[in-house]
């Protein structure tokens, strides 16, 4: 198992709020809306460098969508922030009309994204985003791993034009990734090889599945480690490349089990290569009050719960 260590702790939403800086720096024509929420965004740097590319709209989402719809038409590429609940379910119908019927360049910037929300709460703690977000025709669907790869695909997505969510969350976690990456949408990052088991993860879940991987390998298991960062589009051809040779598979994500990464996961499978899979997510339900890792441990997100779908999963294949 290939080791990776980190040297400091980071939320995800500070690594968007220094790629929105940078993407600003980089391009006239980035512009960032708010629904009242800058501090919880971390937009502070780019308002404070661009203050008359900045607009806060306010207690209403809705309209921040439509306005940035609009701004598309004089070429404006804009980035909407708010949670990740009020980025998604809130406005899901001015997602659907303005922006993804209309192919409008817009930027769906998430934070507070799934159970590490905390202590705000099931109707804070959206876990059916991805499942809404991927449905729609012509969308991008991003959900990064730390704070170095959420600073660099929150640059990428000004570069591409089309719809794009972009999902990050507010816990600090390990950054563990290269600051000096490039961030490829669509492009699967091999965490580890291994030949026993494909492990695919994103989000907060792919350090979870690097410390499942270690234990793994105490107990003679060599998992082969995805960073699925872009689930739609889904790189396709990484995800048979690797199952082809372990012959089983483990999804892990922050997210309900319906309508995530591993649905995308099976969905591929099922029609090109079956194979025998099982998930760890979110089990149909609702989340509540906790601290994150309350949270994760309660619902099965733990590295425990990786470690045991792994054991389950290969004992199937075997079968």
């Amino acid at each position: 198992m290939k080791k990776y260590t980190y040297t400091e702790k980071k939320d995800t939403r500070s690594g968007f709020g220094a790629g929105l800086l940078e993407a600003g720096k980089r391009n006239p024509e980035v512009v960032a809306l708010c629904a009242d929420l800058v501090g919880s965004l971390k937009m502070d740097a780019f308002i404070k460098e661009f203050p008359e590319r900045f607009f806060q709209i306010g207690i209403a989402e809705a309209n921040m969508i439509g306005i940035a719809a609009g701004l598309t038409i004089g070429g404006k590429i804009p980035f909407t922030g708010t949670f990740a609940n009020f980025s998604t379910g809130r406005v899901y119908d001015q997602i659907r009309q303005s922006v993804a019927y209309s192919d409008k360049n817009v930027k769906i910037c998430a934070s507070h994204a799934g159970l590490t929300l905390g202590e705000d709460g099931a109707t804070h703690q959206i876990l059916e985003d991805i499942g809404l977000m991927k449905m729609l025709p012509g969308m991008t669907v991003i959900n990064t791993c730390d704070y170095n790869q959420t600073k660099a695909a929150t640059i990428a997505i000004a570069d591409h034009h089309g719809p794009v969510y972009l999902r990050f969350g507010r816990p600090v976690i390990p950054v563990f990734t290269d600051p000096d990456q490039k961030f490829e949408i669509g492009k699967a990052w091999m965490v580890n090889e291994g030949k026993d088991v494909t492990i695919i993860a994103t989000g907060h879940m792919v350090w979870k599945a690097i410390e499942a991987g270690e234990q793994l390998a105490e107990l003679g298991i060599d998992a082969e480690i995805i960073n699925i960062h872009t689930i739609k589009p889904l790189d396709e051809e990484a995800v048979l490349k690797s199952v082809k040779k372990t012959g089983c598979v483990v999804t892990c994500e922050e997210h309900n089990k319906y309508g995530g990464l591993g649905e995308s996961v099976a969905r591929l499978l099922s029609t090109q290569l079956p194979t025998p899979q099982e998930f760890v997510a979110v089990n149909d339900s609702f989340g509540e009050s906790g601290t994150p890792d309350q949270l994760m441990t309660k619902y099965g997100l733990d590295t425990v719960n990786i470690v045991e779908a792994v054991q389950k999963v290969i004992k199937r294949a075997k079968q």
